[in-house]
């Protein structure tokens, strides 16, 4: 089989496809690590909104108040 040149240009295409696809990767895994603190905190908040609801047995809307801080502005007096 003879190369042609018609036949090189598709290997650069692949080649280039091939990269493509590498960085496109690698950003993905990068976007994937740096949101991993976000998922940290949701799965606290989760478990801080649970007991919080089961120890006061208050509506799950007390819970997320009461732990993100602000308890003390929703009280009702």
């Amino acid at each position: 089989m003879t190369n042609t040149p018609d036949s090189k240009i598709i290997d650069w295409m692949k080649i280039l496809n091939g990269v493509a696809l590498l960085l496109c990767a690698f950003c993905l895994a990068f976007i994937a690590i740096s949101l991993r603190p976000v998922a940290e905190w949701a799965s606290n908040q989760n478990i801080c909104v649970q007991q919080e609801t089961l120890k006061s047995k208050a509506p799950i809307s007390w819970g997320v108040r009461k732990c993100n801080g602000r308890s003390k502005v929703y009280q009702v007096k």
